[in-house]
């Protein structure tokens, strides 16, 4: 995955907005988050905070990060949150998740 691939890929337009995905997936918890979802499609908190040994506060931290990485998304059902990979993320990036 190049810069260039990023910047046309998700429209990036700043160093800033670059910086905030690399910041995203340089912390090993949320890689470990990122490939956790790629592999289930689909996570709530609650079940990360349970296979992950974290805290749901600690889990929703990262996924806070994620999400305003635009890395991932989430969707309402019921009363829990499930979070799912952006449709934007960079699809070679996606392969690499799956090793």
């Amino acid at each position: 995955m190049t810069i260039n691939y990023l910047i046309r890929t998700k429209g990036i337009m700043n160093n800033k907005e670059l910086v905030k995905i690399f910041k995203a997936i340089a912390n090993e918890r949320r890689l470990d988050i990122l490939r956790r979802v790629e592999k289930n499609k689909q996570l709530s908190v609650g079940v990360l905070s349970e296979q992950m040994d974290l805290s749901f506060r600690s889990v929703s931290k990262h996924l806070a990060v994620l999400t305003s990485a635009g890395l991932v998304e989430a969707k309402q059902m019921g009363l829990s949150r499930y979070y799912y990979i952006s449709p934007d993320f960079p699809k070679q990036f996606s392969s690499f998740l799956k090793n």
